[in-house]
């Protein structure tokens, strides 16, 4: 099985960086417990350079840098990020495995799908880099091989033939066994993994056993660990615990910035987008705040989704200030993306769903809607309600909308469009009608209005099968005072009706 292996040097501190933009440059590091004492668990680069190493305890290392920065350091947040960037990795192969807390590996089985291994490991690299991750990549038939090459490797992307991982294998130190496997031939004075590969096989496994028979077997590019991919969540959520309670909505649109990212990426990786997203806010002291988002068009933007969120909380009043504040995905739907034309702009989109869903989320679902077409060959009922949305396609260089249906008549009628604006029961006309048949006058609401043109007709009839069919001569009529009308003669009582306005 070919796997690519994604290594982030400090995984744990690119994160923090994610989350905290202003600690870019400065010294930090990630502390944990040990042994009753706060250790250092990861040191950015401006620490190292002050002389923190892992595994120095606080007091050692602010002492080295007085402007040493701390905080906690949280292997299940580790976990979590590396999942949704996992995730987000789905749309290049179909499964993934945590190798926990810098990296993971990718089932490179769908390369031929991204232009060979080389534009996989290019487009891997490409995403990361959208999500704010520096990462090296390398891509081998064991697993052992392809984690080495992307921790120890010189290079930022390895793509290691069928057969060849021994030989790739070679020129990297002793150091690539990690843990306590690198001790005894560390011993015996060996520094590379080559090194290791050219022992007697049969004198290893005699001095080490079945852990040292394990380990030059690897060394030799022979590694039969099993890949077990990560098993998706049903539900998608995201949390976060601030590192103080925020009091104003500043500190709060980092975090919502975090978890929206890995929501965006994560849904964009399943080829999911959000529909409806729930967000709590843990208050401190004690207190909650639920704050339910709907969409008006399924999208997995995590900027869009950012910008939705913001207009709704930062309205809040809250009695406490926020500790933490998480995001859950309640419903999505497939995402089928948005094929553009040239000259669309998509941000005209953006703002038009942006202000779409603040009208949905602040006066509720129902809120919103528009005219839908309907089975009916009965004019009034042609048109029902439905839930709005913003049209799907464009018909580019034509100048029209595709979604925006206009009826045409046939050919030899009189009439060209439909009005915008029709009855929901036909009314009756107190018409004034010549001695040919030609409407001349109507009272509306009591006013008399003189016909000054008329268009038509356009003879409209069916529903013979039911109880009420219907045979009508269709005009447009244009009133004095009251603008252009769709009036109907019904062929049964020789009256007059009107159907609709046009604007």
């Amino acid at each position: 099985m070919r796997r690519a292996y994604l290594h982030f040097t400090r995984f744990p501190v690119q994160r923090k960086v994610l989350e905290c933009p202003e600690l870019a440059g400065r010294p930090f590091v990630l502390v944990e417990e040990s042994r009753g004492q706060r250790r250092v668990a990861a040191a950015s680069t401006s620490a190292l350079k002050a002389g923190v190493r892992p595994g120095t305890t606080l007091t050692a290392a602010t002492a080295l840098e007085p402007g040493l920065r701390h905080f906690p350091y949280r292997p299940e947040d580790e976990a979590r990020a590396l999942v949704a960037l996992g995730e987000a990795l789905l749309c290049l192969g179909p499964g993934f495995q945590l190798s926990a807390p810098d990296g993971l590996w990718l089932d490179a089985g769908a390369a031929h799908l991204s232009g060979g291994e080389d534009g996989l490991c290019s487009r891997a690299l490409a995403l990361c880099s959208e999500l704010g991750y520096r990462a090296h990549v390398a891509v081998a038939s064991e697993a052992f091989s392809s984690r080495a090459l992307a921790r120890y490797g010189v290079r930022r992307v390895e793509v290691v033939p069928e057969g060849r991982s021994a030989r790739a294998l070679a020129p990297l130190p002793l150091a690539a066994l990690e843990g306590r496997e690198s001790a005894p031939f560390s011993a015996l004075g060996l520094s590379t993994l080559g090194e290791v590969a050219a022992l007697p096989a049969g004198a290893v496994v005699a001095r080490g056993g079945v852990n040292g028979a394990r380990v030059h077997a690897r060394c030799c590019g022979e590694d039969d660990t099993p890949f077990v991919a990560e098993v998706l969540e049903e539900v998608l959520e995201e949390r976060r615990v601030l590192d103080w309670p925020a009091e104003s909505f500043e500190p709060l649109r980092f975090a919502l910035k975090t978890l929206l990212d890995r929501l965006g990426a994560r849904l964009s990786g399943r080829r999911r987008a959000a529909v409806r997203i729930t967000f709590t806010l843990k208050l401190d002291p004690s207190g909650q705040q639920r704050v339910t988002l709907a969409l008006a068009r399924p999208t997995a933007e995590a900027k869009l989704l950012l910008d939705l969120a913001r207009h709704r909380i930062e309205e809040l009043r809250l009695e406490n200030p926020v500790a933490e504040v998480s995001a859950r995905v309640d419903e999505c739907s497939e995402d089928r993306e948005q094929q553009l034309s040239l000259g669309d702009a998509p941000e005209g989109d953006a703002a038009l769903e942006v202000v779409l869903s603040r009208l949905v989320t602040t006066l509720g679902e129902e809120s919103l809607c528009s005219a839908g077409l309907e089975a009916v060959h009965r004019p009034e009922g042609a048109h029902g309600v439905k839930a709005f949305h913003p049209p799907e396609a464009r018909a580019g260089w034509a100048g029209e909308f595709a979604g925006t249906r206009v009826e045409r008549a046939p050919v030899g009628g009189g009439l060209q469009e439909r009005p915008s604006r029709l009855l929901a029961e036909p009314a009756w006309l107190d018409a004034e009608v010549a001695e040919t048949g030609r409407l001349l006058a109507a009272r509306v609401s009591g006013r008399r209005h003189r016909v000054t043109a008329v268009t038509g007709p356009e003879r409209l009839g069916g529903e013979w099968w039911s109880e009420s069919p219907f045979q009508r001569d269709y005009y447009r009529v244009h009133f004095e005072g009251l603008g252009p009308a769709w009036v109907f003669r019904d062929m049964r009582d020789g009256r007059f009706y009107l159907q609709g306005l046009f604007d």
